[in-house]
């Protein structure tokens, strides 16, 4: 019988929820590949059951330099002394253990898998000497690495240009046929229902949408996820005295979203420019909404813009400013013959924008 081949993945977001991740080493099991995902224990992480192992670190440290450098470490020497044929290192956080481990070890090929452009990431703008540090990363390991793939064109572009290192494209796309757990749910809220759906981080648009309301009537802000802006967020709704039209559900299991995604009336994707990573950036729930059937009002970033126009899924806006959202989001719930249309390329659409299609690119970075 021959022995499976062995798959290394290394991640520093919460493995409980990174989908990306979870999809990947998916389809890896089925193509008859041994999986095994190394990541950390985090203070809000939640217990799951893959097909897959999954081996979770308690660190000392959980940001800055000191993260790090410890996570590296410690990843460096389990790698040392355990046999992979692959080892796929995920986002730059990962890579220099990855890299010089995959270097000191015969017969295993190194896969590097870039969810952003790192080095340019929104927290990373005004902090120059830490922004510097990851870009001379990138300087060091990327046109050295022969297997690379990354989410959008234009950071493959980018990465290209710079390195000449013949990135490959694979994008962060939905399951067409995702288990869902149905649950009957409701929005606490008898208004029309704007949707954000996702991580609360710094640039996603939402003191902008919220601003909105005040030149909207019967339309409320339904905000499901959690993050480091969450208790900012909250202080700026009293702040906008919005605590009866702002709406915060929390965090929601991946497999329970759905069913709020499509209860709401419109998706809303207004990620800023903070840097070139939210610039060339293709967020999730861009896609979940087209899989929802959700019509979506979007900024104008280029790879958000070029699916919006490409697919005819929703309409932009030209900037932030509230009443330039409040006005797109008023005309697509006056239009029924608008949404309608919306909905049928929506249809269209996530026949073609799925992970089904796009899982099969792997196959040129994984031969088992």
């Amino acid at each position: 019988m021959t022995k499976k081949k062995r798959v290394f993945v290394a991640v520093t977001n919460d493995v409980s929820t990174d989908q990306r991740v979870h999809k990947v080493c998916t389809y890896l099991i089925t193509k008859g590949f041994e999986v095994l995902v190394y990541g950390r224990v985090l203070p809000n992480t939640i217990s799951v059951e893959r097909n897959y192992k999954i081996h979770r670190t308690k660190h000392w440290f959980n940001e800055n330099f000191l993260f790090y450098a410890e996570y590296n470490i410690r990843l460096f020497f389990y790698l040392l002394f355990r046999k992979h044929d692959y080892i796929l290192s995920n986002d730059l956080d990962t890579l220099t253990a990855c890299f010089f481990a995959s270097k000191l070890k015969r017969n295993t090929t190194l896969v590097y898998d870039s969810h952003e452009l790192f080095s340019e990431g929104p927290e990373l703008q005004g902090r120059n000497f830490v922004k510097s540090f990851w870009k001379k990363l990138e300087d060091i390991f990327l046109p050295r690495i022969k297997k690379s793939y990354t989410v959008s064109q234009s950071i493959v572009d980018f990465y290209n240009d710079r390195y000449k290192n013949n990135m490959g494209l694979i994008r962060n796309l939905p399951l067409h046929k995702r288990n869902i757990i149905s649950e009957e749910v409701s929005f606490p809220t008898k208004n029309k229902v704007v949707l954000y759906q996702g991580v609360l981080n710094p640039g996603r648009g939402l003191k902008p949408m919220i601003k909105a309301l005040h030149f909207l009537e019967e339309v409320d802000l339904v905000i499901i996820g959690y993050g480091k802006v969450e208790e900012d967020l909250k202080t700026f709704v009293i702040k906008e005295k919005m605590q009866s039209r702002v709406h915060f559900l929390g965090r929601v299991p991946h497999e329970v979203l759905p069913n709020y995604t499509t209860k709401a009336d419109i998706g809303i994707v207004l990620e800023e420019p903070l840097g070139k990573s939210f610039e060339f950036s293709l967020p999730n729930k861009l896609f979940d909404y087209i899989h929802a059937e959700l019509p979506i009002v979007s900024g104008n970033l280029v790879e958000i813009n070029t699916i919006v126009k490409e697919f005819g899924v929703g309409i932009t806006v030209g900037n932030y400013d509230p009443k330039e959202i409040a006005e797109a989001i008023k005309h697509l719930l006056n239009d029924e013959h608008l949404r309608s249309e919306i909905r049928k390329n929506q249809r269209k659409a996530k026949q073609i924008l799925c992970w089904e299609k796009e899982e099969q690119k792997l196959n040129q970075y994984f031969k088992n």
